[in-house]
């Protein structure tokens, strides 16, 4: 690949997804276009960077879901689900006793698996919620992707990625080849095709957020502001999760770990918040 042309795809995608791209990582263009140029039954690389250069929109949009990673599995690292079941419910449902409801973002969710985990865990504490009005959505900027989250089928190679077999037995039907997630669980789920770098404020507001293992693929500027824009359409004593390699410490003064819990954040705009908080 042409440097120039290395470069313009690398710009493309620092501005519409927010992904840098360095230049050791070439080889990932080669390796995620070629596919791409092929589906579209093009001879190759260089007549798809024509089509990108000519702001072929579509096209433009293709190359930048091409090259967002898209991994994901069910109840991912563990601790943050556990964290979530034993620390961040219980407060919720003590926090939110009046108005009975709450909402649940989970941010660049790719094919389903974070918030179908989390619709799960709330299932399993269905008593404790009766008569609540619970809401997860799901948002990837990738069309594609957000189809096979809203399908909710599996293959068994994805189920056995950190699905518990209780779990998989009893929210699961085996069809063909794969597993169909229970309407009991994806009704619970809203996807939205959403852009991190787009205007959040549409979403509404939200109790608590799931954005882990995206903003490492972002500079330092481009963290800041969108942890900015994830505090505005927080509630005061909402609490976010960041993935195991990320923090907001020394990049963003809008959110504060929250003592003796990993991975979780408190919105300093209000009074602080309880709800990660041991009780």
């Amino acid at each position: 690949m042409k440097p120039d042309d290395f470069d313009y795809v690398a710009k493309l995608l620092k501005e519409r997804s927010g992904l840098v791209l360095t230049k050791d990582k070439a080889y990932l263009l080669e390796s995620r276009l070629m596919p791409l140029a092929r589906k579209r039954g093009l001879k190759g690389l260089d007549d798809l960077l024509a089509l990108v250069r000519k702001r072929d929109t579509t096209v433009e949009k293709a190359v930048v879901e091409a090259m967002t990673t898209n991994e994901s599995f069910f109840f991912r690292d563990n601790k943050p689900f556990d964290q979530f079941r034993s620390i961040v419910l219980p407060n919720l449902l003590k926090a939110r006793a009046n108005k009975k409801s709450f909402r649940i973002w989970s941010a660049a969710c790719s094919s389903g698996q974070e918030p179908y985990s989390l619709a799960m865990i709330l299932r399993e504490e269905a008593a404790k919620l009766a008569g609540w009005r619970v809401e997860i959505v799901g948002t990837d900027l990738s069309t594609e992707i957000l189809a096979k989250a809203r399908a909710g089928a599996y293959s068994q190679f994805e189920v056995q990625r950190g699905m518990p077999m209780t779990l998989l037995v009893k929210y699961f039907k085996k069809k063909d080849e794969n597993w169909v997630i229970d309407p009991s669980v994806s009704s619970m789920v809203t996807f939205k095709e959403w852009n991190l770098l787009g205007d959040l404020r549409a979403l509404g507001h939200f109790d608590v957020v799931f954005c882990r293992n995206v903003l490492i693929y972002f500079d330092q500027p481009t963290k800041g502001k969108v942890l900015q824009s994830i505090s505005q359409i927080m509630a005061d004593d909402g609490v976010l999760y960041l993935g195991g390699a990320e923090t907001v410490l020394g990049i963003s003064e809008h959110f504060k770990p929250v003592p003796g819990q990993r991975g979780i954040y408190a919105v300093t705009k209000g009074n602080g918040t309880s709800l990660g908080a041991p009780t």
